[in-house]
């Protein structure tokens, strides 16, 4: 039931105190009086994620047998069976430039995979200043879509590319491969990989770095230092509204202490790992998990609506010591059609696999407006290359979950003419997310029946 009152809270209502501000999911309580919930939720927010993975995949496990409707998710999807009904995968999509471009523009896979992933755009051969590429999709959409939040875009990774700078791949820059998200043509963006960076800089409130540093070694908590507020929040908010704001900050806990928990552990460390933020948890799947929930409570809260994930990199040397594969990533990728390195490879997608599906999981738990965070997101998940034991670029491994506010319907699989431009998949997501453009990249126009 809908709390009336005669002053609805704002619904950019946040509370501040010591430093830090927290913003609030929407609320009953934020409906103007005499408003029905319905009408104010008939227009949600779309929210935006974008998320990419190197080397490609074992493609014949990736792609469902079936065309068109889904009952059953391939091999390598099967964690997103309980998310079936969101998911849509698009096969025989290419992205012809991350290819060479030309004379004298051979190699350089792994730096222009990434590169063009979100824009469709050959990037410039070059491993001095000069580089260029093309804006991205996340970034276009920020200029429009992110104006309205604290934070336009949101950029995640996992694993540190600081070191990498000069030539990675064959003439071209280590910038190529080190972020997927370009502001302008010759303005990368960062990707942070430091959840407590991400955590201060979603709820931080202006405090200078010394104090930011005085409060983690305090281990002073967030929720503690606006505590007083929350209470008298609380007591003008009805019982649904409680509810729900004390689930909410149940969430930014949980999420704070295992933060401290990661600095904790980090410290304690008898190894000397030099330039090492605090913060980063050593177990890869916590540290993902983390930054999926950092991005799932940025879009419940509105702080961002806009956010790219860059899971892995590519030339990654990451091994997985839990699925009991001791190779690394990139070698493991290059499998020379061995059956014993395709079934490690396909361990390693469908492992990658999993992780989204706790992203799912948390936007489809979080109510928002009339229906959840995932029925109001467009979740994109895929790599800018197929096969990588030859570093060919189609047909992508690429996936797409949430509702888009009810303009994507979910349960298929869409399968395309051979070579398809990925870019027309990144104008029509640009397209369910009310952002009009005539073209992205190398697109011919929008996907018929997305």
């Amino acid at each position: 039931m809908t709390y009336i009152t005669k002053k609805a809270i704002s619904r950019r209502t946040m509370l501040r105190a010591a430093g830090v501000t927290l913003g609030l999911p929407l609320l009953d309580s934020m409906v103007p009086a005499q408003t029905p919930l319905a009408k104010t939720a008939a227009s949600p927010k779309v929210r935006m994620g974008l998320c990419f993975i190197p080397h490609g995949a074992v493609m014949t496990n990736w792609t469902p047998a079936e065309v068109g409707a889904m009952t059953k998710m391939s091999r390598t999807l099967a964690p997103l069976e309980p998310y079936r009904d969101h998911v849509t995968v698009v096969s025989n999509l290419a992205h012809k430039m991350a290819a060479p471009g030309g004379p004298g523009d051979n190699g350089g896979d792994h730096t222009r995979s990434p590169a063009v992933f979100l824009n469709g755009v050959h990037p410039k051969r070059t491993d001095g200043a000069d580089i260029q590429a093309g804006v991205t999709i996340d970034q276009m959409a920020a200029a429009q879509i992110g104006q309205e939040t604290p934070l336009p875009s949101l950029e995640l990774a996992t694993e540190d590319f600081s070191g990498l700078v000069g030539s990675c791949d064959v003439g071209f820059s280590c910038t190529y491969m080190n972020t997927i998200s370009w502001r302008t043509p010759t303005t990368p963006l960062p990707m942070e990989i430091n959840p407590r960076v991400v955590f201060d800089r979603m709820f931080g409130d202006g405090a200078t770095v010394e104090e930011r540093l005085a409060r983690i070694q305090q281990q002073r908590s967030i929720l503690d230092a606006i505590q007083s507020q929350v209470q008298r929040l609380q007591g003008k908010l009805g019982a649904s509204d409680r509810t729900r704001v004390s689930e909410y900050l149940e969430t930014v806990r949980e999420i704070e202490r295992r933060i401290q928990l990661s600095e904790k552990q980090n410290s304690n460390s008898a190894l000397a790992v030099p330039g090492t933020p605090t913060g980063i948890p050593d177990d890869h799947q916590e540290h993902s998990k983390l930054m999926f929930d950092l991005m799932a409570i940025a879009f419940q809260t509105d702080i961002t609506r806009v956010s790219s994930f860059m899971m892995a990199r590519e030339v990654s040397y990451r091994t997985f010591p839990m699925l009991g594969i001791s190779e690394g990533f990139h070698p493991a990728s290059h499998h020379q059609n061995n059956a014993d390195r395709l079934e490690n490879l396909t361990k390693i997608n469908t492992y990658h696999v999993s992780l989204v599906a706790h992203l799912l999981n948390r936007l489809k738990s979080t109510p928002d407006g009339d229906g959840t965070l995932l029925d109001h997101s467009i979740i994109l998940y895929g790599s800018g290359m197929s096969n990588s034991n030859v570093h060919d670029h189609s047909p992508l491994p690429v996936l797409v979950a949430g509702g888009a506010a009810g303009k994507l319907k979910g349960g298929r699989h869409l399968k395309y003419e051979p070579e398809t431009p990925m870019a027309n998949l990144l104008l029509s997501l640009l397209d369910k997310a009310g952002i009009k453009k005539e073209s992205v990249g190398d697109s011919t126009g929008l996907l018929a029946e997305f």
